[in-house]
C-alpha cells in the first residue's frame, strides 16, 4: 500500500486495501538510545552537549529496495525519565511546506514521520508526521491497515509534544538553494501509557520504532512550490526514504520496524536482537504466506507445506510450526528452541506467548 493511500484510509475515504508482500528478506536496524542526565532544549538546534555524545543512525534508504536516496537523512535518539528525544537532520535543496492545520494529511508535503510500537505486537501503535512548518499529524492505530477491522483515531494527540524546526536556508523561497532542515522533538512517555498505573518507561528494554521521510518532486507556479504532476494531471509518486527498510512501499508492517534499545548505562552500550524475536519474524512470514494463500484459494491453508517448501531455520535451529484451523480463522504455533516459550500468531497478526 502506497503511503499516499495511508491518510485516505485513516480519514475514511478508502475502505478496501490491497495486501503487499516483500520479496526481500530484510533485517531490522538497531539503535541504542543513551539516557541523558539533563533535559534537551527543544529549539531545532544540534547544540545540546548531549547530542554531541551520541551517534547518528545509518543514512536512510529507499523503503522498498534499500537504494541510497538522492538526499541524506539521519537521526539521533536520547531519553530521560520524562521524554523520548529525537533529532532528525534532513538534506533538502528546496525546503517548502504549506500545510498549517494540525492533523491534516501532512505527507502531502515533504515530511518526517515517526512510528512507535511499544510492546512489539503490531497492535496499538502510534504515528507522528511533521513538516517543515512544524505542523503535526499524530494518530493512533489499533491494528495495521492490512486488517480491515482496524480502528484509526485521527483525533488522538500527543499530550505535551514539543517540536521545533530549524531551516538551514529559507522556507518556501524557490530563488535560492537550501541545505535542508533540522527537526527536534520530545515525546512524553506518558503519551503511550495504557493506564494510570502503567510503568511504561522502557529502561533497558527495546521498543519497535521506525522513521520515514516523504519527499515529492515539485514544480514552481506563481512563485509557489507544489507537487509535480504528470502529463495527465496526476501527482507523481512520492519518494519514501526510511531508517529501517520495509521491502514494500508500506510503513504499516510493524514487525519489520527497527529496534531501539533504551540503555540506562552511562557511556556506550550494545544491543543484540533476541533470538525469540527472530522466531517471531518467521511466524510473520507464515502469516503473510497465509494472507497470500487465502487471496488465491479463499480458504486458509491447513498444512505448513501449503505455505512453504523449505525448512524454517533460525540461528541453526529448526522450527516446527503447527497450524490449527478453527471456525473463524487459524493459529500457527511454534515452540522457541531458545527459550522454550510457545508463540502463537492468529489470523489477525496478533502474537501471544505462553
Amino acid at each position: 500500500m502506497s503511503l499516499k493511500f495511508k491518510g485516505l484510509v485513516a480519514l475514511g475515504f478508502l475502505s478496501v486495501i490491497g495486501y503487499s508482500q516483500s520479496k526481500n528478506t530484510i533485517a531490522p536496524k538497531t539503535y541504542v538510545a543513551a539516557k541523558t542526565a539533563t533535559p534537551i532544549v527543544i529549539d531545532g538546534e544540534e547544540s545540546d552537549v548531549a547530542w554531541n555524545k551520541v551517534e547518528w543512525t545509518d543514512l536512510f534508504e529507499d523503503i522498498e529496495n534499500g537504494v541510497k536516496p538522492k538526499y541524506a537523512t539521519k537521526v539521533k535518539m536520547l531519553w530521560d525519565e520524562t521524554n523520548f528525544y529525537i533529532l532528525a537532520k534532513i538534506e533538502e535543496p528546496h525546503v517548502w511546506a504549506n500545510l498549517k492545520q494540525r492533523d491534516t494529511i501532512i505527507f502531502y508535503n515533504n515530511d518526517f514521520e515517526v512510528f512507535i510500537d511499544p510492546d512489539s505486537d503490531t497492535f496499538n501503535y502510534y504515528e507522528l508526521e511533521i513538516n517543515a512548518l512544524n505542523t503535526a499529524w499524530d494518530l493512533f492505530l489499533s491494528k495495521p491497515y492490512r486488517e480491515n477491522d482496524n480502528v484509526v483515531l485521527n483525533d488522538w494527540n500527543i499530550p505535551g509534544l514539543k517540536s521545533a524546526v530549524k531551516i538551514n536556508g529559507t522556507l518556501n523561497n524557490p530563488n535560492d538553494t537550501d541545505e535542508g532542515w533540522v527537526l527536534e522533538m520530545a515525546i512524553p512517555w506518558a503519551s503511550y501509557k495504557t493506564s494510570y498505573f502503567d510503568q511504561n518507561i522502557p529502561v533497558d528494554k527495546f521498543w519497535r520504532v521506525n522513521f520515514s521521510r516523504v519527499n515529492w518532486q515539485h514544480d514552481i507556479k506563481n512563485g509557489n512550490y507544489e507537487r509535480k504532476k504528470d502529463a495527465e494531471g496526476k501527482f507523481l509518486p512520492e519518494y519514501n526514504w526510511v531508517w529501517s527498510p520495509m521491502g514494500v512501499i508500506d510503513m504499516h508492517e510493524p514487525e519489520k520496524w527497527g529496534y531501539v534499545y533504551f540503555s540506562s548505562k552511562e557511556g556506550k552500550d550494545s544491543f543484540t536482537i533476541p533470538q525469540d524475536e527472530k522466531v517471531k519474524w518467521e511466524l510473520y512470514s507464515l502469516y503473510r504466506a497465509q494472507k497470500k494463500y487465502f487471496g488465491t484459494h479463499k480458504t486458509w491453508a491447513k498444512s505448513l507445506t501449503d505455505l512453504t517448501k523449505k525448512s524454517i531455520i533460525v540461528d541453526g535451529k529448526i522450527l516446527k510450526p503447527i497450524i490449527e484451523n478453527h471456525s473463524s480463522g487459524y493459529n500457527i504455533l511454534v515452540k522457541s528452541p531458545f527459550s522454550n516459550t510457545t508463540f502463537i500468531i492468529r489470523q489477525d497478526g496478533k502474537i501471544i506467548s505462553k
